[in-house]
């Protein structure tokens, strides 16, 4: 399959150097900033607008629908589509536009040519910076793209839309399924932060079994000596309360052995304290006897403490945020184990936390069938992305 080099078949032009203190409440168009480009879209957080009044001499920086944008700074070589909905709206630096230069080039193909993980691990490794990622359009336009006819590309390009919309599709029913939780959750109990039912409040530590004290687990596990030794979740293990198998690497006996004091039970709760901060999964039988990392803590609640509501509680929005206060850290954020302890955790009636276990019990199990379909789909597509773009799909 011939390649090109990307500024050969494709306009690329970079933003705008708005001005923030001439950002208006209304009668303005919006500024997208490398926080709204995502992976493989456009979000609407935070929305900044410019006047209109200001944009006369500005129209080389105006989007239009359908628009490929792609982030140069922090989180690089993200793109998105852009919506009609959000329109009219303007490119700020460090966002630039990458659009075909002629009809050699299918834009649907070279959005997911671009949104392609394999894309954007080539622009992560070739950015520069050590706090802060930035990648350079020189670099982006010497990058290589493979290019079969346009008839293949357009081929290719339905059944890459085709696949996502599936994906999109068992996001949506997962996503369902957390907010009937979360409504659930509210309902029994409230906000478990305002507390305005006036369930008794107590620190997580004053909860927890004092046999097995909140703790974090192995330093240094070493390589994975996969499929012998002992199993240990870490942090990126953990999406939307499971443990992602095929992700969990395995210790020695003889390292593991130092860290008795981690050793995971069945319904423990696991909570990411590094990086990703707040991440929640009960511990499934699977992985009784196995053990975590440094960058996450095991709690095991009393009696007084239902597992499930445990989960639900901790992992609520209203709960994460008041977490995040604690989280201290310029590069690896985090949040210490003295902190942890002493967050304030709602205690209601422990007749009342079984009941609303028992109910999501069969909503969990749900998700977690959803979830199963949903990784399955996104294997498929990585699958077939992987497939395009080394031409098995022609």
């Amino acid at each position: 399959m011939e390649k090109f080099k990307i500024s050969e078949v494709c306009n690329i032009s970079n933003g705008f150097a708005f001005k923030s203190e001439k950002y208006v409440n209304d009668n303005g168009a919006r500024v997208i900033r490398i926080t709204n480009v995502q992976k493989g879209k456009i979000v609407d957080n935070d929305p900044k607008l410019y006047p209109f009044s200001e944009l006369d001499k500005l129209e080389a920086y105006k989007i239009f629908e359908g628009d490929i944008l792609m982030s140069l700074t922090g989180n690089v070589g993200r793109v998105g589509r852009f919506p009609k909905e959000l329109l009219p709206a303007y490119i700020n630096q460090r966002v630039c536009r990458v659009m075909p230069k002629n009809e050699k080039l299918d834009t649907n193909f070279l959005f997911h040519f671009l949104n392609s993980d394999v894309f954007e691990n080539e622009a992560i490794k070739n950015s520069a910076g050590a706090a802060q990622l930035n990648l350079s359009t020189k670099w982006l336009g010497d990058f290589e793209i493979p290019l079969p006819n346009l008839a293949t590309q357009q081929r290719i390009a339905t059944i890459l839309d085709q696949a996502e919309a599936i994906i999109q599709n068992n996001r949506a029913i997962v996503q369902k399924y957390d907010a009937l939780t979360q409504s659930l959750f509210l309902d029994m109990f409230g906000d478990p932060v305002k507390n305005e039912k006036g369930w008794k409040k107590k620190e997580i530590n004053d909860l927890i079994n004092p046999e097995r004290p909140i703790t974090y687990g192995i330093l240094m596990p070493k390589e994975d000596v996969k499929p012998f030794g002992i199993p240990y979740i870490k942090v990126i293990d953990v999406k939307d309360g499971l443990i992602l198998h095929e992700k969990v690497c395995h210790t020695t006996e003889s390292i593991e052995s130092k860290y008795i004091r981690s050793r995971l039970r069945e319904n423990d709760l696991l909570i990411s304290i590094r990086g990703h901060v707040g991440r929640i999964c009960l511990v499934p039988p699977k992985y009784i006897n196995a053990n975590i990392t440094q960058d996450s803590a095991r709690l095991d609640f009393k009696n007084e403490i239902e597992p499930l509501f445990a989960e639900f509680c901790l992992g609520s929005l209203e709960f994460q945020r008041y977490m995040s206060k604690y989280v201290k850290g310029a590069g690896v954020k985090g949040i210490n184990l003295g902190d942890l302890k002493k967050l304030l955790l709602i205690v209601p009636d422990i007749s009342i936390q079984k009941r609303y276990a028992k109910a999501v019990l069969s909503i969990k199990i749900q998700k977690q069938q959803a979830q199963l379909e949903l990784a399955k789909s996104e294997e498929l597509f990585a699958s077939l992305l992987q497939r395009a773009f080394k031409g098995d799909l022609n």
